[in-house]
């Protein structure tokens, strides 16, 4: 984990550096991050490049939480080796998939280490995921009840259906994932001209006018000179990133990055080195030594440093130093690739993201990414900025090239739900959505330190990630919340660090008041059932400064 004092304000010098468009396709695109302890009140002095306070809440659980949380596992693993005996002399049934004795002397296919947790610990939680729900996840949903006869091997059906159950879970923040008549009119039509599939690749037969509008619009809401759309949000970084870089060039990617992050990064073939989370001392020293050193063995020059960062990590709910970022790559002359598929339309005055956020420039960041899966209600991904870097992509974009197109009713899901941000409806109803997820999340988050609840995260996040630590506790607390009516998400190892398991709720603009007030109580109960309010810091919603440190930043 990172110190305590990672996290830091720096001293940003304004001096703006424009580059030619093509420089981006001729010089290239150039975290294991550790989480940061305690409370930080960060970019509240003068010279700092925040122009409002910037709160980020990593709290560490006492000492006796971790020893208990190791203990916990260690009991777990031992007795799963005993069952794992068990099974091996037939003491036990093996319900697993197992190798055909043919294959004895097969390299397996089956029995690794990681199976191991898959068979003996995830299992005995397993209830808690893949629960089907079957109506639209606004905010409450119906959920299919199921029961298990076999301790979570296999699952049946009871064919009951539980009503109005409180979605604390789905990305839907500013709740344009609906089904209301009115609302969907346009999709409906365009649903009866288009119909449901396009068949075809954007290179072949599969760019439609749909797809043309909402390109132009992407720009235009984003401030852009060009935006290309794709139908998958996770290959949009996964097929995206390999076309920008290669062999020869650095990667420096954040270490909370998301998987599609990473794996377009091993994809496209470049060095990967990883800095601690929001850690500006740990990337300045990675594009440093880059500088220097070059590349291993030639010490030839990087043909393109990029740094992958995103605005709101999905699992931390922190949001990224962006203006501390944009100083070091201006200073080193590296690219920047933001993935805003969390933050964009959840974060910002009228929902731009973090860049509007921090009050920045969209011509700060070479590469601006984002998805419509989550604040749009819809599916899908953007890749926006310089019209020569738009123009590259339509050629050599892996997912341009061989994934098949947007289909229609999407994209004009988004483009209703775009105008209606921007205001082109005739109405505020967006911008309505905007701060009441802003006042929604704000209270939230408020009500749960002042229940003393360790939680992670920005003030301003709508991903409000709350720590339970113990294995045997996730399941209990899933299945507790349902039995009140409420869905939660919970994570925990290897998603997790293993002493860090959590409840990951997303706050949406469609939840209510008296809905929001529904889950506080719960939680407060819950919290005393389970023994889960663990903070040692003052129940206020001004924490106090913890061990701030300063980097000094030049252009």
């Amino acid at each position: 984990m990172a110190n305590p004092s990672a996290v830091c304000n720096g001293h940003l010098h304004h001096h703006h550096h424009h580059q030619k468009q093509n420089n981006l396709l001729k010089c290239g695109l150039s975290k294991k991050n550790g989480i940061t302890k305690g409370m930080k009140k960060n970019g509240v002095s003068n010279g700092t490049p925040y122009k409002k306070t910037f709160i980020e809440h990593f709290e560490q659980a006492p000492m006796y939480v971790a020893v208990f949380t190791f203990v916990g596992f260690a009991v777990g693993t031992i007795f799963g080796y005993l069952r794992d005996f068990m099974r091996a002399w037939g003491l036990e049934k093996r319900n697993i998939a197992t190798e055909r004795a043919q294959q004895k002397d097969f390299v397996p296919l089956y029995q690794d280490f990681e199976n191991f947790y898959t068979r003996n610990l995830y299992l005995r939680i397993r209830d808690n995921w893949n629960r089907p729900i079957c109506s639209v996840p606004g905010p409450q949903f119906d959920l299919m009840e199921r029961v298990t006869d076999d301790y979570n091997w296999t699952f049946r059906f009871t064919g009951r259906t539980i009503k109005n159950v409180i979605n604390m879970g789905s990305y839907n923040y500013l709740g344009f994932a609906e089904t209301d008549v009115n609302a969907l009119k346009t999709v409906t039509i365009e649903l009866e001209k288009y119909g449901t599939g396009v068949c075809s690749t954007r290179q072949e037969m599969g760019t439609l006018d749909k797809h043309v509008e909402l390109e132009k619009l992407v720009a235009t809401f984003l401030g852009v000179e060009d935006a290309m759309v794709f139908g998958m949000g996770f290959a949009t970084n996964s097929m995206n990133i390999p076309a920008l870089v290669g062999k020869g060039c650095l990667i420096l990617s954040d270490e909370l990055n998301h998987t599609s992050l990473v794996l377009g990064a091993r994809l496209s073939g470049a060095t990967i080195r990883i800095f601690k989370h929001n850690n500006m001392q740990s990337l300045e020293k990675l594009l440093r030594d880059a500088i220097i050193y070059g590349q291993p063995r030639t010490h030839r020059a990087w043909r393109k440093i990029i740094i992958l960062v995103e605005g709101i990590y999905s699992m931390e709910g922190s949001i990224v130093r962006l203006p501390e970022i944009v100083s070091l790559k201006n200073k080193y002359k590296a690219y920047l690739y933001l993935d805003e598929a969390h933050s964009i339309g959840a974060v910002g005055a009228t929902g731009r993201g973090v860049v509007e956020y921090f009050g920045m420039s969209p011509d700060d960041i070479d590469v601006l990414m984002g998805t419509f899966t989550k604040s749009f209600g819809a599916a899908g991904g953007y890749i926006a900025g310089k019209k020569g870097l738009v123009d590259f992509l339509r050629t050599h974009s892996h997912s341009a090239v061989y994934a098949t197109s947007m289909c229609p009713p999407v994209a004009e899901q988004i483009i209703r739900a775009m105008k209606c941000l921007m205001g082109l409806d005739g109405t505020t109803q967006g911008l309505q959505r905007v701060r009441q997820l802003e006042k929604n999340t704000r209270y939230f988050r408020r009500k749960l330190h002042e229940m003393g609840f360790i939680i992670y995260g920005n003030d301003d996040s709508p991903v409000v990630p709350l720590l339970l630590y113990m294995p045997g506790k996730i399941g209990a607390f899933a299945r507790r919340m349902l039995e009140r009516n409420i869905g939660v998400v919970v994570v925990g190892f290897p998603a997790t660090p293993i002493t860090e398991s959590r409840a990951r709720f997303c706050v949406s603009a469609a939840h209510t008041r008296e809905m929001l007030d529904t889950v506080l109580n719960a939680l407060d109960e819950l919290g005393d059932f389970l023994h889960l309010k663990y903070s040692r810091y003052s129940k206020s919603a001004h924490p106090e400064l913890y061990e701030e440190s300063r980097l000094e930043l030049e252009d």
